[in-house]
């Protein structure tokens, strides 16, 4: 029941994650606990559908800020630091976009702040800078995420956010 998948490879957790059914999260994560092993709870967070998304990732594309606040809480408790990590912020779709990219794409600036608050909370600081020069398939980072939004405020929140960790010349290749 919680790690089947269907023909995209979407497990239950992952369709309830994309379409903000917290209260369906909140069930499966408690029937999860009860019969689940600890690596099949790991398993649960860190599967991937057909197109290498995590419910992390649908939660972020999908701007479900209270699911990811829900799955941030949960991974806590059963997910090791290197996992945590991979979850939120290393790992990539098959396109090769971040939880980071995808809320990028979508503007909103609120998921980002979130997002950036719980990177601060786990990542070193190589790794915060890697959320910024990550680049996907087609070699774009997250600055040309923001500018294909075609949002100057969203422009302004990532460039805000950016210099706390790049350093100039970092900066100057963004573009």
């Amino acid at each position: 029941m919680f790690l089947g998948k269907d023909y995209l490879k979407k497990t239950a957790w992952h369709m309830a994650a994309e379409k903000g059914q917290i209260e369906v999260l909140h069930k499966l994560w408690e029937w999860a606990k009860e019969v689940l092993t600890q690596e099949e709870l790991n398993n649960m967070f860190l599967a991937k559908d057909k197109y290498g998304k995590t419910a992390w990732h649908m939660a972020a594309e999908k701007v479900q800020i209270g699911v990811l606040h829900k799955l941030w809480e949960w991974a806590k408790e059963v997910l090791t630091q290197e996992e945590l990590n991979d979850m939120l912020y290393l790992a990539k779709d098959t396109y090769g976009k971040t939880a980071w990219h995808m809320a990028l794409e979508k503007g909103q600036i609120e998921v980002l702040y979130k997002l950036w608050d719980w990177a601060k909370l786990v990542l070193t600081q190589e790794e915060l800078k890697n959320i910024f020069l990550c680049k996907d398939y087609f070699k774009r980072p997250a600055w040309h995420m923001a500018a294909m939004k075609g949002e100057i405020k969203l422009l302004y929140k990532v460039s805000e956010l950016d210099k706390d960790v790049l350093t100039t010349e970092e900066l100057n290749k963004r573009f």
